[in-house]
Parts: C-alpha cells; structure tokens; sequence
C-alpha cells in the first residue's frame, strides 16, 4: 500500500483559478453604439445620462410623471466621467437593496461594488463570505452534497486494520465528488435576498484538498479544504438575459465595466472554507 501525504487533492475543476481571459473579466471595451443598438442599453439610470455625461432632474427621466413637461429643453447637469461614474455607483447601492436585505451577509454587496469602484481588479478576500461559504458547506444536508461523497467514501475505503487510507482510493473520492454538487449560491429564495445570490452566485472555479486524516480504532477525524473563485463581472450572454437585463442594477454594472469611457475592472473573488469531518465507529 502506498502511503497517503498530505495535503492530497481530491478535486479540481476544469475551469482554471485566475482565468482573466473570460468574456466576463473584460472591460472597457465596447462602444456607446454597440451598447445602445445590440444590448438595447437605452434607459440606464434615473440619475444620470451615461451617454451625454449628465445628470438628470425629474423632468429629463422617463421613470418620472413630469418627463417632458419642458418639451425638448433638457434641464440636466453637465457631470465629468468621474462624477458620472460616482453617482452610477452610489445609485447601484441603493438598487442592489432588494437583492440583499435579509441576513448576515446583506452588506456584503456594499463592500464588493467599494472594491469594484476603487480596487482597480485587485483580488477580493473577505473573512465574512468565507463565513458564508463554510456555511453553505457544512449546511447543506442534500444526497448531492460533495461534502456526504467525501464521507461516505472515506467510511468505505478506510482500513481500520492497518489504521491507513491507501493512494488507491483518491480517484474513487473524486468520481463520486464529480457526480455531486459543488457548493454554489443558488438556493430558490434565500440567497436571492441575502446579498449572496447577487454577490456570487455560481462558483467558477473548485478545489477541494485533504489536508489531515487521523485514524484509530474507535474512528476517524479528516480536515477538508475548499477553495472557491468566482469572477464578479458580467459577459455579454449575462445582459443578453431577461434576468439580468430587467434589473437596474446589472444595466449599470454592465454599463460601469463594459463601456469604453468608464472600463472599471471586475476581479477575482477569493473563497475558502476548512471543515472537520469525524465519524465513530458503531
């Protein structure tokens, strides 16, 4: 039997750690006209025009009953790029509210867009959504859960005998962690509201590591580490959905990172979780 060292990998996924080459980590890089004509990005903000560089009094916006009461005589403010970018931002706090408004982790949202504002695509790490992500983790009690395969193979495959986990039982743990769900904001109602679903979401990159594993005769203890990465950034099959379009807040988000005249960076978010797993013999 080979003997097992550690940390020992049990799963990676095929999507790469640090991946800038997706569609979704680019920015600044399509035009006013592109914007208006192929995404239909017309009416963006209730505060500003991003395409004239204004800011907009209650008769200038569509959303207001006295639009048009001075027919084509536009009332607006001319606004710099940096002011315009400024109040864009401060308008997509103040919408990203119903998406998270319940929870722990509600104010997560405000300390991402601060990064995305002003962290020029630095790394995002935060204590509180590795907090978030342990929790999902350890919370998640379904038959898919990645962590019930990893258990339920390590109760399978480890020799009480010779107080040993062989080599050889590796593969079997990451076919069965292939074949369950890896953990992922997506819950049906919660994570909508909780800043989560908004903030994260789907996770794009996975790496699950065996860093410890004590065996005796009453049972075992493991320690698992999770790694996650997520992009917060929009591609241009995400504004081309309903779901994303509809709303706002992504109008502007997109608008912030996409459009050749603001090209904020978007970046790399950063998520690890280390968990006990322990089981007694019967």
């Amino acid at each position: 039997m080979i003997k097992l060292t550690f940390p020992q990998n049990l799963y990676t996924t095929k999507h790469e750690f640090n991946d800038y080459g997706t569609d979704d980590m680019r920015y600044g890089d399509i035009t006013a006209t592109r914007l208006k004509k192929e995404f239909r990005l017309t009416n963006i903000s209730n505060v500003v025009d991003p395409w004239t560089m204004t800011q907009l009094t209650a008769f200038d916006n569509p959303q207001s009953r006295f639009f048009g009461a001075y027919g084509d005589n536009r009332r607006s403010t001319g606004l710099s790029v940096q002011q315009c970018a400024r109040l864009l931002f401060e308008e997509m706090q103040l919408t990203s509210l119903p998406f998270a408004c319940v929870g722990p982790w509600k104010y997560l949202i405000n300390r991402m867009l601060q990064h995305f504002q002003s962290a020029n695509g630095m790394p995002f790490n935060d204590m509180e959504l590795n907090a978030a992500y342990q929790a999902q983790i350890i919370n998640d009690n379904s038959k898919n859960s990645s962590l019930a395969a990893i258990r339920e193979e390590l109760n399978k495959r480890i020799d009480y005998v010779k107080g040993s986990l062989s080599l050889n039982s590796i593969p079997f743990i990451t076919k069965q962690i292939k074949d369950r769900v890896l953990p992922k904001f997506d819950s049906m109602i919660l994570d909508k509201i909780n800043g989560l679903g908004i903030t994260i979401h789907d996770v794009y990159a996975t790496r699950i590591d065996l860093l410890s594993l004590e065996i005796s005769k009453k049972g075992w203890c493991a320690q698992i580490k999770y790694s996650g990465q997520d992009h917060f950034g929009l591609d241009v099959n995400d504004i081309r959905q309903v779901k994303f379009n509809q709303f706002q807040f992504f109008r502007i988000w997109f608008i912030l990172q996409r459009f050749e005249k603001f090209g904020f960076r978007p970046f790399l978010t950063n998520m690890e979780a280390t968990i006990t797993l322990e089981e007694k013999r019967p």
